[in-house]
């Protein structure tokens, strides 16, 4: 019973209403070295994929929708017209999902995906506000072994998906939704200097010309 009501204490209270933007506001202040790396992430990705590259994108629950959104900005579009990129989103082949979490442990449900799918110099974006799930930590190092680049956003460091990574984004906040906010912003901004690297529109990210 202690030891229930000691860990009860020890939960942060969720913030509501205006706490909650005011924990966004705090975050966004930190945010600023992130924005720098998907900004560069997205001038990278333009290259690769006009060169026939290909993006892999997995994550869970919250997150898995949201590399669903990535993979769906780059095969459509994000603000205007352009050719469409092959980018395959691993959290959304229910088929092979079912039946690599049926014939394998579950740690393999996107390292075998990435395995079948991913070629070296391909891209592969993996989403998780803790850092911690096995099955991305096992992604992450598939991916490594097959030669592809592997850029990761996280929640704060350190985080074992960050260790596995090529590169990544972490978000320095305390709160799950905090982090999956601006994971969303860190994908727009990808998707935004992926358009001015084409030339697709114009872009508030970085100045043309701008080091």
């Amino acid at each position: 019973m202690t030891t229930t009501t000691t860990r009860h204490h020890d939960l942060a209270a969720t913030p509501c209403d205006h706490e909650h933007l005011h924990e966004l506001s705090k975050a966004l202040a930190r945010f600023g070295s992130c924005v720098d790396v998907v900004d560069d992430w997205g001038t990278r990705l333009a290259q690769i994929l006009a060169s026939g590259g290909r993006l892999l994108a997995a994550g869970n629950g919250g997150s898995a929708a949201q590399a669903q959104h990535l993979t769906a900005e780059l095969v459509g579009r994000y603000r205007h017209d352009r050719p469409p990129f092959s980018a395959i989103c691993l959290s959304a082949e229910t088929s092979s999902l079912t039946a690599i979490c049926n014939d394998y442990p579950a740690s393999e449900l996107f390292a075998r995906q990435v395995e079948a799918h991913g070629r070296p110099g391909d891209v592969l974006v993996l989403m998780s506000t803790s850092g911690r799930s096995e099955n991305l930590v096992a992604a992450a190092q598939r991916g490594r072994e097959v030669g592809m680049h592997v850029w990761s956003t996280t929640g704060p460091l350190p985080n074992p998906l960050a260790e596995h990574s090529t590169e990544c984004c972490a978000v320095d906040a305390p709160y799950t939704a905090t982090v999956q906010e601006l994971h969303l912003v860190a994908l727009h901004v990808l998707c935004a200097a992926l358009d001015r690297a084409l030339g697709v529109g114009v872009s508030r990210t970085r100045a043309p010309g701008a080091s």
